[in-house]
């Protein structure tokens, strides 16, 4: 209700007693040496507390900002301090920090800060950066390589030089910036006396943002207590732990005062994470037939500046999906990242998801051309059909149904009437152009097992954490170990505790988001929180049913397996004689007749720790119109056929794919992140960076297919990044789909008007 009726409290409506805020100075080049840093008139300001350098603050910290996935024992990973000391590397790099009475003296004085610049070459195209002679990132090293790590698993080499057909394909994943409808914010309140700092951020992350924060501050993991209040949107960008985070911090310790900062847009376009900012190669061996045998994918992924929490992890998160949901032998997948003088990337919805999907069905759409097939009949042929499903990557896949799928995909969008209203204006010669785009996707999501993320080098663990607390009064708590950023977490866990126990929806409370009320926790990220901590809730509930269960044969002095369970009451079968979970949570806490050894109370406690990933499947369907004369496009219809399993809440699903659908198409037409030749970012502002709104978007055509999960009793896959993960490819594909009469086979995301109009015009010369 506080979310829909406007009480919600953000970041920003948060004001404790003293509190003063905190600006950043940050760098206008993307690659320079500091001369000077000069504070000292700064100080001087009306309303001005302290100003800090680097050097001012280098005692501060305990170490670095954090990477938490060292991908290779040989990767680079150089020091990344919350104020640069020696060099900017990125535009929107911080060199300075002044702290006030308020927002506009601290902004106002920040301006004040002098700051002498020698600039330097720099290099913010990936597919330059590793050229002879490229301006280094970091001196230090030899190179801008941070690291290469391979996969690979059957006879590739032989199956491509069997082949009788082959295709290879050069794409560019354009960089992107994430932008939450919320900014991030921080607010650090010390407790002195106790040596004791409760920290509110706009953050995905509360529980991970304790650990790394206690090892670069120095402040010990149970002096602090993080609190993330209602967070406005993240997609991955609040999955990390940040310079201002750090900062709020130590200045709270050094200075005893609440200390607050709120990001502004801009400060979101340079300092907050970027995504994406890949070349992808990829190369298919196919059978004369059509059959696809093999797959070699070779990235080279943009690091950006310095490593963020999980940089270099994010295109291993897609490193086993470059065969799709098709059933390939050989599989060969390099990444290299690279050093930029750019941003740092990171997760954005998706991760190394759809960078990996939309590879390998932009060369599908290729391989069709090639043979001279419909793209329907070539998928069809291919997919993996039989369950469970080992990829040749190595992973297994518990369930699906790609046929069912994108027959109902093909079904809603009405697909050889589509063909045929296509060749009708191709025959008229329309200006306007029909293009039909597929996207069949596999997603590996819900991070986890443990064992696994701990042999691909992951520092933290896939599992997540539940407390149910039944209340004498008849109120249920579910403490959880995620917290939502716009998922309704909230409805969702609520009806799963309401469903089991057999209470009311509304006397379910969930508690999420703050470390000293939910201590054990791993986050909400990677489509996770159903499928990881939706199970452990599922758990706690079947140790509350198993206890109660005990009491209730107590009471009724029966065997536990006489009792019947239903809508949370027991029944002593062949009569009406029972117990309703209310009533033996009441018992529980009286404790004036409780079975021998069995503890007061009706609480109990789950951690879970996936078998699998979750295994989301599907088929988009885009239809666009292409202005020939323009190089407009317009997205027309979007059709999406999404397998995630066994479905809580129908609306709340179709909500995350309406907003996965969203970006997916802002990648695919609109949005891309672009610096000048000095390291400049050009689309710093939403007036240079374009994003999708309501009157670019048809309204989406939904539906699903269903195959459970056998891998967790909810039978629940992940849906969070489906939209974004299968969008980009389908919308893409649709367009030179309407291309094709002109010869055009290959156009960069985002497919702008000039991009496209330029793509004609090249094409008919």
């Amino acid at each position: 209700p506080e979310l829909l009726t406007g009480q919600a409290r953000f970041i920003d409506d948060l004001n404790v007693t003293g509190q003063m805020f905190m600006a950043l100075v940050r760098s206008p080049h993307g690659h320079a040496r500091i001369a000077n840093v000069d504070v000292s008139a700064v100080r001087e300001a009306e309303g001005v507390v302290a100003a800090f350098t680097g050097a001012d603050l280098a005692d501060d910290f305990a170490g670095p900002l954090p990477c938490a996935w060292p991908v290779t024992p040989e990767m680079h990973n150089p020091p990344h301090w919350p104020l640069a000391r020696d060099k900017v590397r990125y535009a929107g790099d911080a060199v300075a920090v002044v702290v006030a009475e308020s927002r506009a003296l601290a902004n106002d004085a920040a301006e004040l800060v002098t700051v002498e610049y020698e600039p330097l070459p720099a290099v913010t195209d990936v597919a330059h950066a590793l050229d002879e002679g490229a301006p280094l990132v970091h001196d230090e090293l030899e190179s801008n390589s941070c690291y290469v790590w391979t996969l690979e698993a059957g006879e590739v080499d032989r199956l491509f030089a069997e082949a009788d057909v082959t295709v290879s394909e050069t794409y560019r994943q354009q960089r992107l910036i994430p932008n939450a409808i919320e900014p991030r914010g921080v607010l650090a309140q010390p407790a002195a006396a106790m040596g004791e700092f409760t920290l509110y951020s706009s953050t995905q992350i509360p529980h991970i943002l304790r650990v790394t924060l206690a090892l670069a501050t120095g402040i010990p993991e149970q002096k602090l207590r993080i609190i993330a209040p209602d967070v406005g949107g993240g997609f991955g960008s609040k999955l990390n732990v940040y310079a201002e985070e750090v900062l709020a911090l130590v200045l709270a310790k050094r200075l005893g005062r609440p200390v607050k900062w709120i990001e502004d847009r801009t400060e979101n376009a340079v300092a907050t994470i970027h995504g994406r900012d890949v070349i992808q190669r990829i190369e298919l061996a196919a059978t004369s037939d059509g059959t696809i045998t093999a797959v070699r994918a070779n990235l080279t992924s943009a690091m950006g500046a310095y490593l963020q929490l999980v940089t270099p992890g994010i295109q291993i998160l897609g490193a086993w999906l470059y065969g799709g949901c098709y059933g390939v032998q050989g599989y060969h997948f390099t990444c290299e990242g690279v050093f930029t003088h750019t941003t740092p990337t990171d997760a954005y919805r998706g991760a190394g998801r759809p960078e990996a999907i939309y590879a390998i069905e932009r060369s599908v759409d290729a391989l069709a051309r090639k043979l001279g097939r419909d793209p329907v009949d070539l998928r069809r042929q291919n997919f993996i059909s039989e369950f469970p499903a080992t990829l040749a990557s190595g992973l297994t896949v518990d369930s699906g149904d790609f046929h069912a799928s994108l027959d109902r995909a093909l079904e809603i969008a009405g697909y050889d009437e589509l063909r045929a209203d296509q060749a009708a204006r191709r025959e008229r010669g329309d200006v306007k152009q029909l293009g039909i785009g597929l996207s069949t996707y596999l997603e590996m999501c819900g991070l986890a097992p443990s064992r696994i993320l701990g042999a691909l080098s992951y520092v933290a663990g896939g599992w997540d954490a539940a407390t149910i607390r039944c209340l004498p009064t008849g109120v249920v708590q579910a403490v959880i170990g995620t917290s939502p950023h716009g998922q309704g977490h909230v409805t969702t866990f609520s009806q799963i505790v309401a469903d089991r126990l057999g209470v009311p929806v509304e006397n379910v409370e969930v508690l999420h988001g703050d470390t000293a009320v939910t201590p054990l926790g791993m986050d909400t990220y990677g489509s996770r929180s159903l499928a990881v901590g939706g199970v452990a809730v599922w758990n706690a509930t079947e140790k509350i049913i198993a206890k109660a269960r005990t009491l209730a044969a107590h009471q009724l002095e029966a065997a536990e397996e006489d009792l019947d369970y239903a809508h949370g009451r027991f029944t002593l079968k062949g009569t009406d004689k029972g117990a309703t979970v209310g009533e033996l949570a009441f018992a529980a806490w009286a404790a004036h007749d409780l079975p021998e050894g069995m503890e007061p109370g009706l609480e109990e406690s789950a951690v879970y720790d996936p078998v699998n990933f979750s295994w989301p499947g599907g088929a988009h369907v885009a239809v666009v119109e292409v202005d020939t004369e323009t190089g407009d496009v317009r997205l027309v219809r979007h059709i999406a056929v999404d397998d995630v399993g066994n479905v809580v809440n129908p609306q709340v699903v179709d909500g995350q794919v309406h907003g996965g659908i969203a970006q997916g198409v802002g990648q695919a037409l609109y949005e891309e992140a672009l610096y000048d030749e000095n390291g400049t970012l050009l689309t710093a502002s939403m007036t240079s960076y374009m994003l999708p709104t309501a009157a670019e978007l048809p309204t989406f055509e939904l539906d699903r297919t269903v195959a459970p999960s056998p891998s967790n009793p909810l039978g629940v896959k992940g849906v969070g990044e489906t939209g974004a993960i299968a969008a980009p490819a389908a919308v893409v594909n649709a367009v030179l789909d309407a291309l094709q009469p002109f010869g055009v086979t290959d156009i960069d995301m985002p497919a702008t008007p000039e991009r496209v109009w330029r793509a004609i015009q090249e094409a008919r010369s």
